[in-house]
């Protein structure tokens, strides 16, 4: 079979988005050097892209998106360079058009800001978990950890404070221990629960002044809680998020879903592969998404490794256990050899000797 001869493309960029584009040092352009099979040189205001006709048509995709972002005044990293071609690289051009989820669209999308920072979705996936939470009142976000998932919905919690559509965020999670025993830790009871829900004062710290955290909990704008707490309650006018649900029971969780009240909106978040159950108790999370599946107005967006946003080794691992659990259900259960007779009895042993 012949190979295609080689064609050459040329795009201009505009002065405001150089700069931009190529990043810190040309961190940028190397980074898309080494991920594009096309070849990539820029001098001045233009990029020129030669290699075969498909690898230069991508690139064109490719450097279309980031000059978008340049030109909106983004900064583009080598991560964000990664993020767009992975997005194109998988995502069906027609089909991304029409729901406008070009890598552009989704890298642009700003949720909250403070001091110069704004929280965005990084990731096809989790832009559509974004937008399912814009348009469903209960949404379970489901995937591995570093995904977003507990990050992206105190995101649109604060998001939706700020815009007056809730009165107050909820956020609770079960107390359940992955190893030491809530009895054993010292202090108070709320002192005992505290490290259970100190990853949600994390994000919440990152997205609001700290300084005003103790004022809006003190009003009760601001709610953390165990999920113990949660029984009883209508929770009307909120936004509620329950993280690490993998953790309930299905009664804590159809008792956590009943409390949802008029003008209020649910977020539950976990990762079925971590679960801290004891001994063979189902998970609520799992027993939900068989429950639930298909009822309007509840939505479950799944997360992948593929959306980890923490260190590039922590998707290589999610991966390598799940193909290591995925040999351990496949793999024949090893049985023991028969015995050749009876056991012998104590007296039969006892005059062998």
């Amino acid at each position: 079979m012949t190979q295609p001869d080689p064609v050459q493309s040329r795009m201009a960029v505009p002065d405001t988005a150089l700069l931009a584009l190529l990043g810190s040092r040309d961190e940028s352009l190397r980074t898309a050097e080494e991920l594009l099979s096309a070849d990539v040189h820029v001098r001045g205001n233009e990029l020129t892209l030669t290699g075969d006709p498909a690898d230069v048509a991508f690139a064109e995709r490719v450097f279309a998106e980031l000059i978008t972002l340049a030109s909106r005044g983004q900064q583009v990293g080598a991560d964000t360079v990664r993020r767009t071609v992975e997005m194109l690289g998988e995502a069906d051009p027609a089909v991304a058009a029409l729901q406008g989820e070009t890598p552009a669209e989704v890298l642009s999308l700003d949720i909250v800001s403070r001091r110069g920072k704004t929280i965005r979705p990084k990731t096809l996936n989790q832009k559509r978990y974004v937008d399912a939470i814009d348009a469903h009142t209960i949404v379970f976000g489901i995937g591995p950890a570093g995904t977003g998932k507990t990050y992206l919905a105190m995101a649109k919690a604060v998001q939706a404070l700020q815009a007056k559509q809730v009165n107050r965020i909820i956020l609770t999670r079960p107390a359940v221990e992955a190893g030491e025993r809530l009895g054993y830790l010292p202090g108070t009871l709320y002192e005992k629960i505290d490290p259970y829900l100190r990853p949600l004062y994390d994000a919440l710290h990152d997205m609001i002044d700290p300084e005003s955290i103790p004022k809006l909990i003190a009003a009760g704008t601001i709610e953390v809680a165990p999920l113990a707490y949660m029984r009883g309650r209508t929770l009307n006018d909120a936004f509620i998020i329950l993280d690490e649900a993998q953790n309930t029971t299905p009664e804590q969780m159809k008792m956590f879903l009943t409390r949802l009240g008029f003008g209020s909106k649910i977020v539950v978040t976990g990762d079925v592969t971590q679960v801290d159950l004891p001994g063979n108790t189902r998970s609520g999370l799992k027993v939900v998404q068989e429950i639930l599946f298909g009822v309007d107005d509840v939505a479950f967006p799944e997360l992948t490794s593929q959306d980890v946003v923490r260190h590039r080794l922590v998707g290589e691992i999610v991966d390598a256990y799940a193909r290591f659990d995925a040999d351990q259900q496949n793999r024949p259960q090893l049985r023991s050899a028969p015995r050749t007779g009876p056991p012998q009895n104590r007296a039969a042993r006892r005059s062998q000797r």
